[in-house]
């Protein structure tokens, strides 16, 4: 297998079990925190979507996001300026999460961008470094195994608060 195919994989896997966890929900249990200053399932979902974005296109490619050049921030009623990470406690719990249904079509469309870049990929490619802001410098293979742990992770979070509002079966 390809390391292209490998990390595609990856992100798929972590799609996939992000999208089952959320079907269904109510936009209410899609905005509810179990807590203040604790991330609901759409901030996390956001979150997910505007990470790889950042990492892909911007940092990877150097291209606009697709935030940006899409124009997603207008169909969401967020500041383009959003970037959906590092908030303070006052901005979690003030933060109006937008429609799931754009949320999901935004993290659709970032993702069939992920997609099309990889295709174009070889394996020499991935040991390009890239400067990566907070992390340093980084080989792009590293950035994307990054995005895979990250999307897991937070898959694995939207699972857990589901699972306290009504379970994973319900």
């Amino acid at each position: 297998m390809e390391l292209k195919d490998f990390i595609q994989l990856g992100l798929d896997r972590a799609r996939q079990t992000t999208l089952k966890a959320i079907d269904g929900l109510t936009y209410d249990e899609m905005k509810w925190r179990p807590g203040p200053g604790a991330n609901s399932i759409g901030i996390i979902l956001f979150h997910q979507a505007r990470s790889e974005d950042l990492f892909v296109q911007s940092r990877i490619q150097g291209k606009p996001q697709v935030w940006e050049s899409e124009k997603w921030h207008e169909r969401m009623n967020l500041p383009a300026t959003e970037v959906g990470a590092h908030y303070t406690v006052e901005q979690v719990n003030s933060f109006q999460v937008p429609e799931p249904k754009h949320i999901v079509a935004y993290g659709d469309a970032v993702r069939a961008r992920t997609v099309e870049y990889l295709k174009g990929m070889t394996s020499n490619k991935f040991d390009r470094i890239v400067t990566m802001p907070r992390l340093g410098d980084m080989s792009i293979g590293a950035v994307f195994a990054l995005v895979v742990v990250h999307t897991s992770e937070h898959a694995g979070d939207i699972c857990y608060l589901r699972g306290l509002q009504r379970g994973l079966d319900k």
